[in-house]
């Protein structure tokens, strides 16, 4: 692991050479950036050139402990979240933006990777600006509120457990088929019987996704010269 300056980043990066792609991973509320190594030691194996980036969250948890927050949920609703996550994500967007300018890594090969409430600041990040990643992976998280557009320079990959409690599969479910109905570019994957956790089930499918799944993008790009060819459907899966 290759400390950042920042005492507040862990950063891991390419063994030799430049970073050619930047995975920035966003935990949860209440936890910190080291619960997310595992996954992001994982990802190195399979992306041993990409640079592998955990900021902890920029708050200190209201609820006590030595873990870290985006936004506060003390008495959060339906209808203060919104607000909350819109007034968390300025930081985050600059955070973002001075990270691939430091290493010299365009929006397109940056991905962003959160978890639970990580996921929902990611998620509103690129409803507020598009093509700030080229793709979001999203376990166990869901829109503060539905987006108006469907992004259109950037991926969505939704992963979460059937049996989540804390953020019900239902939210991802509502939001796939409101960014199919937007024709965005967004997969679902349900894992039947999984909780509130990052499960080995849904990282395997989430590498499937990164390695095989080609963004609509640049399907239409390649179609050119066929304009208004479909490009193929890969909206949701359980599993």
């Amino acid at each position: 692991m290759n400390p950042s300056t920042d005492p507040n980043v862990l950063e891991l990066l390419p063994a030799q050479g430049d970073a050619q792609q930047l995975f920035i991973l966003l935990h949860g509320v209440g936890a910190t950036a080291d619960g997310l190594l595992p996954l992001a030691q994982f990802l190195q194996r399979q992306f041993p050139q990409a640079a592998f980036v955990l900021p902890q969250g920029f708050h200190a948890f209201d609820g006590g402990g030595a873990g870290r927050q985006w936004f506060s949920v003390m008495g959060v609703t339906e209808t203060n979240r919104p607000a909350r996550v819109a007034a968390a994500l300025p930081a985050l967007l600059t955070f973002v933006r001075d990270t691939q300018r430091r290493l010299g890594i365009g929006a397109a090969a940056t991905a962003l990777v959160g978890f639970s409430q990580g996921s929902i600041l990611a998620l509103e990040a690129i409803a507020q600006v598009d093509g700030l990643a080229g793709r979001v992976l999203a376990f166990a998280g869901r829109y503060a509120a539905l987006p108006a557009q469907a992004p259109r320079l950037t991926t969505l990959h939704l992963f979460h457990g059937g049996a989540d409690a804390v953020i019900p599969a239902a939210h991802a479910r509502e939001a796939i088929e409101h960014l199919g109905a937007l024709d965005g570019d967004a997969t679902l994957d349900v894992a039947q019987g999984v909780g509130h956790e990052i499960h080995p089930a849904l990282v395997e499918q989430a590498l499937i996704r990164l390695t095989r799944h080609v963004p609509k993008r640049m399907w239409q790009e390649a179609m050119g010269a066929a304009a208004g060819s479909p490009a193929p459907s890969d909206a949701g899966s359980d599993r």
